[in-house]
């Protein structure tokens, strides 16, 4: 394997807990030795914290000094609150430089199976830099394929999102404005 793939970036994962924290620590136990995982844990944020402060305290402690945000896209991502403002911190420059985006379209998403989506249900922040050739969505691995496969194609295109922080940067779309509430529950 070439040392540049080698590299451990710190990655935070981006993701609607209620539904899809399954498949965060599926994520992490299969490939958290490849990166230095800074996202937030179940209580790590008191949730009765004003929406302000929380949103200050993820940008501020959690995504400051990330390489790469990892997306986690299911059935209600796209209408989450934090993950747009996470997205939106983490390409946002905030420690002087962005971090690069890469969403994962997981099984809970309708259309998986066919590796298909709907540019209605991926949150829109990613979707405006997928269509500015900034950022990616790929296909949760299919987890019957050889761990090492699976180790390749993540790490790989953790690496893409990394250099597109250097390579792509004039594509970096930001400008929607934040997602003020859940748009579904």
């Amino acid at each position: 394997m070439s040392s540049s793939l080698a590299t451990r970036h710190k990655v935070f994962l981006s993701y609607y807990h209620k539904d899809d924290e399954r498949y965060r620590d599926k994520f992490e136990e299969l490939f958290g030795h490849l990166f230095t995982n800074k996202s937030v844990r179940e209580g790590d944020i008191r949730i009765d914290n004003s929406a302000d402060y929380i949103r200050r305290l993820i940008r501020d402690d959690y995504i400051t000094d990330i390489s790469v945000i990892v997306v986690l896209v299911g059935r209600n991502t796209h209408c989450r609150k934090h993950v747009d403002w996470e997205i939106s911190a983490a390409i946002g420059g905030w420690a002087g430089g962005h971090s690069g985006l890469l969403g994962i379209l997981l099984p809970t998403y309708p259309g998986y199976s066919e590796n298909e989506y709907d540019s209605r249900t991926i949150p829109q922040r990613l979707l405006d830099n997928m269509n500015s050739g900034y950022a990616k969505l790929i296909i949760w691995p299919k987890l019957e394929a050889a761990r090492s496969k699976n180790e390749t194609y993540i790490q790989r295109n953790i690496e893409d999102a990394f250099k597109a922080r250097e390579d792509r940067t004039e594509k970096i779309r930001n400008s929607r404005d934040s997602l003020k509430i859940n748009l579904c529950s």
